[in-house]
């Protein structure tokens, strides 16, 4: 039965968004997207729809837990400027996708992911103790908003849920801890902060049908918080590197299916 199929199919691209998401911090759009491409059948716009929608609902809480549980901590005015920002961001981001191809939205998100790939290689570490204090809780308001609008907008562009901005930006662009981050980042996908960009696709009918709605659903409760588990057993030297080469693939995929 064709139901039963995209049940199964939608926990399985779940539990591998979740997976990442747990794993890297970061939100699980990205494989979501791809993986409804690749597992569903799903065309772009649908593909984001569906990776928004089944973000709305907090399946990153257990991954949250988790890093909560190995000490690491989220300032409220963080959360408050990026979520200000995400706001504003996702929105324009959702109507400026409803008005471009797939062939663009392919090609936008090639170049975001290769974007963020040349931030993490070009990150240097900081061996002095001065980014694991209390220091690093006092962040200039601006620079924090910003990257909430970025996040924001490509989550309402690309469909991708946002956390790799939001991680990449405070890792690499704020010296950020990276497993502080990647909790921040986790945050973002437990406060529904994506629902006017999700809105603007459900709108349209931009989604894959319920089973495998549902399907996802599950899939990303139990990916995430495996995701977070191991995240929490390993350095944040190994966590970069293995973000670095997932979005790598992430990034040659998308590539082989803008060109075919």
């Amino acid at each position: 039965m064709s139901w039963i199929h995209d049940l199964l199919a939608g926990i399985g691209v779940g539990l591998i968004g979740g997976l990442t998401s747990g794993f890297m911090g970061t939100s699980p759009g990205g494989g979501l997207v791809i993986f409804s491409v690749l597992l569903l059948g799903a065309e772009q716009h649908v593909a984001q729809g569906t990776s928004l929608i089944t973000q709305v609902p907090p399946t990153g809480l257990a991954g949250v837990r988790r890093y909560w549980q190995s000490g690491n901590r989220s300032p409220l005015l963080w959360i408050v400027w990026i979520g200000i920002g995400f706001l504003f961001g996702g929105a324009g981001g959702g109507y400026a996708a409803a008005a471009v191809s797939d062939s663009v939205l392919q090609w936008t998100y090639v170049v975001y992911l290769v974007a963020l790939i040349a931030l993490l290689i070009l990150r240097r570490d900081r061996e002095d103790k001065s980014s694991e204090t209390g220091d690093r809780d006092k962040l200039p308001w601006l620079p924090l908003l910003l990257i909430g609008m970025l996040a924001g907008f490509s989550s309402g562009f690309m469909g991708i849920g946002g956390g790799l901005a939001i991680t990449v930006g405070l890792a690499a662009g704020l010296r950020v801890p990276q497993h502080q981050a990647q909790l921040v980042s986790l945050v973002f996908s437990v406060i529904p902060t994506n629902i006017p960009a999700a809105g603007i696709y459900w709108s349209k009918g931009l989604m894959v049908g319920w089973p495998a709605i549902i399907g996802i659903l599950a899939g990303l409760w139990v990916g995430t918080d495996l995701g977070a588990r191991a995240a929490n057993r390993v350095s944040k030297s190994v966590l970069r590197r293995v973000m670095i080469a997932v979005i790598l693939l992430m990034a040659l995929y998308m590539t082989h299916k803008a060109l075919t």
